[in-house]
């Protein structure tokens, strides 16, 4: 079986115990906003909510629930590689934990564990094992300190995943082992079956083929190996009912017709065994053809938004030779071109793989000056343009980045007003990780129209005032380079672009 999965379950099973005690309270309204837009995979709304939710339990002293809240919007910073950011709020939820202790005289060595093991996975984020290892020491006292079997269990987990992730797999095994006899002897099947179910469930949600394909695989193997070990406990009880029953007949030999009844109960017995086992090569058969007919809807799903897109860049290619035969002087002549234009554009980038955008090395400072030079001739009176980069190189797609960039800044010159600010600036947010931000104090986007500006053809629009194109295309571009591109929800001045990009 594979490691990685098995390993996942794993920690599911685990980790049950100390979620479920750590619910005793009602869920606050921002809690259970948090976690919907979490399910939604808003990240940037969902650590917003979390980090609030996080405040308003500790102002009122629920620091059970206030560490909840900031691990989870910790695991949104790190998730988007914000290490600084997680390691200052996971900061503020220790001294909230320790006021706390102070002021009931208490020792929480549980609540302490949870933000450690945070700490934890960004070190394993961040690739530095040796702070990872303190963490996971600092953790395996916590839990000796709690004496609760569950952090041990959780504690077993997190061993394994790091000695797997820095290549120790010796000690990886040792470990895995230990948590896998753990729970061969608890001899909880059911539990096993419903995680294995949960993961494919998500991987249909989330249309992952891969995910589900490669879980059910896994599934078939292990079903294999639990029905071998449930038919053995199976047969072993039936063999002590046997004995058993053979030892009261040898001792009473009371008559024929007893031990009659006695083999007509163990042949009903037989027949009930070999019903279920039948039952149960049923159900598995009708599993298999249910995923293979799900994994070629998923297949068909996926050519048929190939062939979509395809059609609708031929209509607009052939549309266009008539298009430019036309006036292009009369406005909405040039709309039309440049929806044509576009609507190519967009449909060529969503018919190419991601990560195929070619990366060169590039003097970040003077490329950031140049773009900013392009639109100074653009802006209202007074607009004060800033640069703030430093001076480095770094791997990016000129193309796409320049397309993206000046995009941007066109729309901030358009929508900001006199004696404004427009500036760009580029942060290294780590080894891989690098931004380009554009900000301004326009009139801003509306925050229920900010997911929407990213998506194409939503509304019909007078194409002379604009097509709406312009930002689903720098979105796919960001797709192209392993990146994205995202409004800053905590920018409430105007509005800033965040491009993430990852090498």
């Amino acid at each position: 079986m594979n490691k990685k999965v098995f390993i996942l379950f794993l920690s599911m099973l685990f980790c049950c115990g100390i979620l479920s005690a750590q619910q005793n309270t009602q869920k606050s309204s921002l809690q259970q906003r948090a976690e919907t837009e979490d399910a939604n995979n808003n990240i940037a709304a969902a650590r917003s909510l979390f980090i609030r939710a996080y405040e308003d339990y500790a102002g009122k002293g629920q620091v059970q629930q206030a560490t909840e809240c900031g691990t989870r919007a910790t695991a949104l910073y790190y998730k988007e590689n914000y290490f600084k950011e997680a390691f200052e709020l996971l900061r503020r939820v220790d001294l909230s934990i320790t006021t706390e202790e102070q002021k009931d005289g208490s020792i929480k060595p549980g609540l302490h564990y949870m933000v450690t093991k945070e700490r934890m996975q960004i070190y394993m984020k961040m690739r530095n094992s040796q702070r990872a290892l303190e963490q996971i020491r600092t953790m395996e006292m916590q839990a000796n300190s709690a004496n609760d079997e569950s952090l041990k269990n959780d504690l077993l987990y997190n061993k394994a995943i790091y000695y797997y992730t820095f290549g120790q797999n010796s000690q990886g095994d040792a470990v895995f082992k230990e948590m896998a006899d753990k729970l061969t002897a608890s001899k909880e099947y059911d539990k096993i079956d419903e995680v294995y179910q949960t993961l494919i469930a998500n991987g249909r949600k989330s249309n992952n083929a891969n995910l589900v394909a490669q879980t059910y695989s896994n599934y078939i193997i292990w079903k294999d190996s639990a029905s071998a070990m449930k038919l053995a406990d199976e047969t072993g009880a039936l063999k002590r009912q046997i004995a058993d029953n053979e030892a009261i007949i040898a001792e009473k030999d009371s008559s024929l017709a007893s031990r009659q009844y006695i083999i007509i109960a163990l042949c009903v017995l037989a027949a009930a065994l070999a019903a279920v086992l039948v039952i149960c090569v049923i159900i598995l058969l009708r599993y298999i053809f249910v995923t293979r007919k799900q994994k070629k809807a998923i297949k068909l799903a996926e050519e048929n938004n190939a062939l979509k897109a395809k059609f609708i860049s031929n209509i607009s290619a052939q549309l266009e030779p008539t298009l430019k035969k036309l006036d292009s002087r009369i406005p909405e002549v040039q709309a039309l071109l440049d929806f044509s234009s576009h609507i190519q554009k967009l449909s060529q980038l969503e018919n190419t793989p991601n990560n195929s955008a070619e990366l060169e090395d590039t003097q970040i400072q003077q490329f950031c000056e140049e773009i900013i030079d392009q639109i100074r001739g653009k802006v209202k009176d007074d607009v004060t343009l800033m640069v703030n980069a430093p001076k480095m190189n770094a791997k990016i797609n000129r193309e796409y980045v320049s397309h993206i960039l000046l995009h941007l800044l066109n729309n901030a010159a358009e929508y900001t007003p006199a004696g404004g600010n427009i500036w760009l600036d580029f942060k290294k947010r780590g080894a891989h990780t690098q931004q380009f931000v554009i900000s301004d104090t326009g009139c801003g986007i509306p925050e229920e129209k900010r997911e929407d500006v990213f998506k194409p053809f939503l509304e019909i629009k007078d194409l002379t005032t604009g097509d709406a194109l312009g930002l689903p295309i720098c979105k796919e571009m960001a797709k192209k380079m392993n990146g994205d591109l995202d409004i800053d929800p905590k920018f409430t001045k105007g509005t800033r672009f965040v491009l993430d990009l990852h090498t």
